[in-house]
């Protein structure tokens, strides 16, 4: 149907976002010959340093240098080939000063963003693009900015009148946000509350309420098999992610149970897409 390699590409705020909500992808579909390519907006010079003996004045000044290595080898882990780092200043997170900065990502010109990311839309031709959702998630700055790129992007790009000196215009297919499905968690801490291990329902001021899914996801990939890769990428951020964080708390057995797959939602398809009961399980439905 497409006369180039099946392409998907994945539109990230920071280092480290890519292996949370896309890492099981990222390897799965590289293992099938699609080409995958990465764009990261920021260096993720924000962050906090979850290593207590490297959380120093000195290694903040230079968190993005320290970010970037951690990138290097999670691609690695992960198979991307294809990077593109925007290099917009992390925004912090929401209402902190960084907020405020000049060179941060939520304060970038919209259109000039925009183009950036449609001249790389238009160098690869992805069929599949991914971000987050309106939200951004989290409510993060730089998630939201993220968003509003992508979705910008993919109705530009394709356009000749629009952004006219960044390459021949190429129109994706598929618009997909990342979604995260709340209830795992909830099954998983219920499961470790019943063995007597520590979890956030310990605390009687936790909003559980909140561990709900998104009622609009379409679209579930199993990743089974590259799960302990996905995991090894996470590890990779290590001033991010600690052994403790998450993912990689869960006992093995749950963890083996319960994040065997990435869910997205299909917001816009430009090819047609047959009747199906239950989620979608093929980023590429309707394109292969």
């Amino acid at each position: 149907m497409t006369e180039h390699p099946p392409t998907i590409m994945l539109v990230h705020a920071h280092p480290d976002d890519e292996a949370i909500g896309t890492g099981g992808v990222a390897l799965r579909y590289a293992d099938e010959g699609v080409r995958v390519v990465l764009v990261t907006c920021t260096r993720g010079e924000e962050g906090e340093i979850v290593v207590p003996e490297w959380d120093t004045p000195e290694n903040h000044a230079r968190l993005a240098e320290m970010r970037d290595k951690e990138m290097e080898a999670a691609l690695k882990v992960l198979k991307i080939n294809d990077f593109h780092q925007l290099g917009y200043r992390d925004s912090g997170m929401i209402n902190t000063p960084a907020n405020e900065h000049p060179e941060s990502f939520n304060k970038a010109d919209l259109h000039t963003a925009t183009g950036r990311l449609v001249e790389l839309v238009r160098h690869y031709r992805p069929q599949v693009l991914i971000s987050y959702n309106e939200e951004g998630g989290y409510g993060h700055p730089d998630h939201i900015m993220a968003h509003k790129i992508t979705v910008g992007a993919f109705h530009a790009a394709g356009d000749p009148e629009q952004y006219p000196d960044v390459g021949e215009p190429w129109e994706p297919a598929k618009l997909y946000y990342t979604a995260f499905r709340r209830s795992v968690w909830r099954k998983a801490w219920e499961a470790m509350r019943a063995r007597g291990e520590k979890t956030p329902l310990d605390d009687p001021e936790f909003d559980l309420s909140r561990y709900v899914d998104d009622p609009r996801t379409t679209t579930a990939i199993n990743i089974a098999a590259y799960l302990p890769q996905k995991l090894e990428a996470l590890l990779c951020h290590k001033t991010q992610i600690a052994p403790t964080w998450g993912f990689l708390n869960l006992p093995e057995d749950l963890r083996e149970e319960l994040l065997t797959h990435e869910d997205f939602v299909l917001v816009e398809s430009r090819v047609p897409l047959s009747e199906r009961d239950g989620l979608e399980d093929d980023l590429l439905t309707g394109l292969r």
